[in-house]
């Protein structure tokens, strides 16, 4: 892996281990010995790819059930993006839209969470994921699709299934059945299953 995409899934890698971290902390927070004019030090470190992290925590810490809440709509977003995007592609698929939320993640031009990239501009027709947009959020999932990408995505955030960079730093991709009028301006970077995969390149402005 280069170091450009080292550097790429690092910014995002630092979000979900500090998030994580947070949760650890505040739920020690909560049991008895912890709930002094002390501060918590937490160290974690959560994956072979990733540094400990070390988070100091003051005693008037953000509640458990806020972070808890926070992560949690974190795994149904991304959760949700496996799904509609790729239910169908199996678990490679899956994880290559995965990369995709996490390279636009870190761009910044996007959102700087998983639920602001997967719905960055839901409800309207300039949606990022059309899933968001088109009624499809309210038809009646496939339970055992449903609860593969709820697995996935839990695997994602909490580094058992690592991502590899499989899309080569790709922000963009489209069925190999459409032709989008953004794909020229864009560099293909691979193509997964029925999913062809696009990142910024020398074409764009």
């Amino acid at each position: 892996m280069t170091k450009k995409t080292n550097d790429a899934l690092s910014r995002s890698d630092r979000v979900l281990i500090a998030a994580l971290a947070i949760v650890l902390a505040t739920a020690s927070a909560a049991i008895g010995a912890s709930l002094t004019n002390h501060p918590v030090i937490v160290k974690a470190a959560l994956t072979k790819s990733a540094p400990a992290l070390t988070r100091v925590i003051p005693a008037a810490a953000p509640s458990p059930d806020a972070a808890m809440t926070q992560l949690l709509a974190e795994h149904r977003c991304l959760s949700e993006v496996l799904y509609y995007e790729a239910r169908g592609e199996g678990t490679q698929g899956e994880k290559a839209v995965a990369e995709v939320v996490y390279h636009r993640m870190n761009t910044g031009n996007y959102g700087h969470s998983i639920c602001a990239v997967v719905y960055e501009g839901a409800g309207h027709p300039g949606c990022q994921f059309s899933f968001t947009c088109n009624g499809d959020l309210h038809r009646r999932k496939e339970a055992p699709a449903w609860s593969q990408a709820e697995q996935l995505a839990a695997q994602i955030l909490t580094g058992q299934a690592w991502r590899k960079n499989s899309t080569e730093g790709a922000t963009n991709y489209h069925a190999v059945s459409v032709t989008p009028d953004w794909a020229p301006a864009l560099e293909k970077t691979t193509q997964i299953g029925n999913h062809i995969f696009y990142r910024n390149g020398p074409h764009t402005s």
